[in-house]
């Protein structure tokens, strides 16, 4: 099949690597996989040089890579399947020829909730356009907001990236590991106060952040990684006995599911895309969301109860790597594609 991925931008990020992954996979197995990707700001200027560039941070990455001056009917090249990727690039996607193929629209987050005017984001999950979700969550929303069907694909974690990595400190420190982020809904704020609490009790807690850029002076990291390579996450997540997730709304959450995949405990916020995989006392602690005070309680208990914390880690980590196989979520979209 001659397949093209619409992608808002190949930065690295979950829902990057996620549309990456399957069109990487997908050339792997055969077919011919264009990403069209729109160029902006400096880039836009001389977009034309980079046709074919890939995405550095993917080594030896297979599709072909087309920047755009902008989508559109003419930039959108013929083929038996399109796939939106974000609400930007549905409309689009929805408008396209027929010679651009069978349209697909993946969803990775109820995006209405952060991005863009949410009648405009709206618009786009009511389009005819076949959707295929990766979360209970989002088919839940599709489904109850829209009265549209989707297709679930829950996103799974490359064991070949994430597994476990031996070496964990043995100081006798409780490490718990945050993704920095400087939107609000990421709920970064609710995770410093929930470590506050719990150190209060507990002083050998130490909090260690990672993110792309370093945060504002002021933030109360005892450790910070910033912008770390891929090979190096597996290494980050092993280290820290405890990953938090204070996110209010997450389409799935892939760093959960990775800091899962190398033996750590998860404590996260009840925040939609977690269902999935966070069974509150069986793979993770699960919080009510946006209540801080059960987030501190829960994190808490993780920290105290070591028996508990292996527990918890052992199961978590069977449940990611049993239930999501990317074998398995490659072959099912490329029979969807096919259908």
């Amino acid at each position: 099949m001659r397949i093209t991925f619409v992608s808002p931008h190949v930065r690295i990020a979950g829902g990057v690597r996620a549309i990456l992954t399957y069109a990487d996979r997908l050339a792997g197995r055969g077919h011919a996989v264009t990403v069209v990707v729109p160029a902006k700001g400096p880039i836009r200027a001389w977009w034309r040089t980079l046709r074919g560039v890939g995405p550095g941070w993917i080594p030896g990455f297979r599709p072909r890579l087309r920047w755009v001056g902008r989508l559109g009917e003419e930039t959108l090249p013929d083929g038996d399947v399109i796939v939106a990727t974000a609400w930007q690039t549905a409309g689009p996607v929805n408008a396209a020829g027929a010679r651009c193929g069978r349209k697909f629209y993946l969803i990775q987050h109820y995006e209405s909730l952060y991005h863009g005017r949410p009648e405009q984001v709206d618009q786009t999950y009511r389009s005819p356009l076949r959707k295929i979700v990766i979360s209970t969550w989002l088919k839940g929303i599709m489904r109850e907001k829209f009265q549209s069907d989707a297709e679930l694909l829950v996103t799974p974690v490359d064991p070949a990236l994430f597994s476990r990595v031996e070496g964990e400190p043995g100081d006798g420190l409780v490490r718990v590991l945050m993704l920095h982020h400087d939107y609000a809904w990421k709920g970064v704020a609710d995770g410093l106060e929930a470590v506050r609490r719990v150190r209060a009790r507990h002083p050998e807690v130490r909090l260690v952040g990672f993110g792309l850029k370093r945060p504002r002076a002021g933030e109360a990291y005892d450790e910070y990684h910033e912008n770390l390579p891929q090979t190096r996450l597996a290494w980050l997540y092993s280290r820290c006995p405890i990953y938090l997730c204070p996110s209010w709304d997450e389409g799935l959450g892939m760093p959960s599911m990775e800091a899962m995949a190398c033996g750590a405990t998860l404590v996260t916020y009840d925040n939609g895309g977690c269902r999935d995989y966070a069974v509150d006392g069986r793979t993770a602690l699960v919080a009510r969301r946006r209540d801080v005070a059960h987030l501190a309680e829960r994190l808490e208990r993780a920290v105290a109860d070591p028996g508990l914390r292996a527990t918890l880690a052992r199961q978590g980590m069977a449940h990611v790597r049993r239930e999501f196989d990317w074998e398995r979520a490659v072959a099912r979209i490329e029979a969807l594609f096919g259908a």
